[in-house]
């Protein structure tokens, strides 16, 4: 587990997982929530959906850049 956060706390890791939270988020934002945004309808509720709708892009980019930067030690080029 040690090793796996490690890994996860690289600035290279977290740098692509921002950047991919920031851009596939912002779609998932833009599809789930644009009505509301647009109707100035955004609740302390809604804030906290879009917070994880930028959260799960961000997990799933540091879980699949953990996962090959620990493949590629295990097996090797």
């Amino acid at each position: 587990m040690h090793d796996w956060l490690t890994l996860a706390l690289e600035r290279r890791v977290v740098r692509r997982a921002a950047l991919c939270a920031l851009i596939v988020g912002t779609i998932l934002i833009s599809i789930n929530h644009g009505d509301a945004i647009l109707a100035g309808d955004v609740s302390p509720r809604r804030w906290l959906q879009m917070g994880l709708t930028m959260l799960v892009p961000y997990c799933v980019s540091t879980y699949s850049s953990v996962s090959a930067m620990r493949a590629f030690r295990r097996d090797g080029p």
